[in-house]
């Protein structure tokens, strides 16, 4: 099985300030009748310019030292954060900096079932609340700079509802970086909803799979299905529309925690299939994972696609959660 790396639906990304510090030039006004008391001034005001505090020698060696510090901090930041458990952490209430963009202002939530604050919730204190590191200052998120680092790529969330919400909140977050004039209208092609940043020739796509297998569920709309139905080891009919990804993002859970599936080897409506009604919860979540990362570790190249996964999220199926 192929290694993962594990993040929760928030990537680190620092830029670089370098300060640059202006040489002030001196002039000297004098007056041409008096050479001697020109020349004494001259010289004075030569010695103090090369010699002084303002002198560009020292302020050249300043603005070296200056920009060596600059140089380091950002490094230092960036090797703080590397270092850093991003896991181990806690909840903090920011109401200065927070939230990062508000649902009403964005127009990737026009049409989103998800939109919290037009569906009439009235507490909208929880935006404010950002995740807080024990040991380093995670960076406020940059959308220019996001948007730099995956120029020319494309990023597929791979799902259920979940990564959804991560997708949209994502395409809010970068929103105010994007040029006015560029259509943010994304383009859906089956289980696929892809949104092309044009100006960095960056897409940013989510992929309804919430079982990440074939199964009676995956119609994007229709899927609040009773007795659901997967077909464990069919896995193609989703993944080959992973596979130019450079960035994949998967997340499943939350789909397998009912009593009991049907497990279908052979296809639907097939004569000699064979259906098996079975609980065991953790064990059919297993042979699925098993089935997804064998795809994986023969259809992706690794040194090129970046692969996430995230799997278990809080219950959050009622407003009490």
């Amino acid at each position: 099985m192929a290694a993962f790396q594990k993040i929760q639906n928030k990537e680190t990304l620092t830029e670089d300030n370098k300060i640059k510090m202006n040489l002030e030039k001196s002039k000297i006004r004098f007056n041409s009748h008096y050479l001697v008391v020109f020349f004494l001034v001259a010289l004075a005001t030569s010695v103090f310019y090369l010699t002084g505090e303002n002198s560009p020698i020292l302020e050249e060696q300043k603005s070296q030292k200056q920009n060596a510090r600059n140089e380091e901090e950002p490094k230092a930041r960036n090797d703080s954060v590397l270092s850093c458990n991003l896991f181990s952490g806690r909840w903090v209430f920011d109401n200065l900096s927070y939230p990062l963009y508000k649902e009403r202002e964005c127009s990737f939530l026009v049409n989103n079932d998800y939109a919290c604050e037009k569906f009439g919730r009235k507490d909208l204190r929880y935006q404010n609340w950002k995740w807080q590191p024990h040991d380093c200052d995670l960076p406020r998120f940059n959308g220019t700079a996001f948007l730099e680092k995956i120029r020319g790529k494309k990023l597929l969330f791979v799902g259920d509802s979940i990564n959804k919400n991560q997708w949209s909140s994502l395409l809010c977050l970068i929103e105010p970086s994007l040029h006015q004039s560029s259509p943010k209208v994304p383009i859906r092609e089956g289980n696929l909803i892809t949104f092309r940043a044009t100006e960095y020739n960056a897409t940013i796509g989510f992929y309804w799979s919430p079982l990440f297998v074939e199964s009676n569920s995956d119609d994007p709309y229709r899927h609040q299905i009773l007795n659901r139905i997967i077909r464990i080891t069919s896995i193609e009919k989703h993944a080959r529309h992973w596979t130019d990804a450079d960035i994949l993002i998967f997340n499943s859970f939350m789909w397998w925690l009912e009593p009991t599936m049907t497990i279908l080897w052979g296809s639907f409506g097939s004569n000699e299939a064979i259906y098996k009604r079975v609980e065991m919860k953790l064990r059919r979540y297993e042979m699925t994972l098993n089935t997804w990362s064998d795809w994986l570790e023969i259809n992706i190249n690794q040194t090129r696609t970046k692969m996430f996964f995230m799997s278990l999220s809080p219950y959050h199926f009622q407003y009490v959660n």
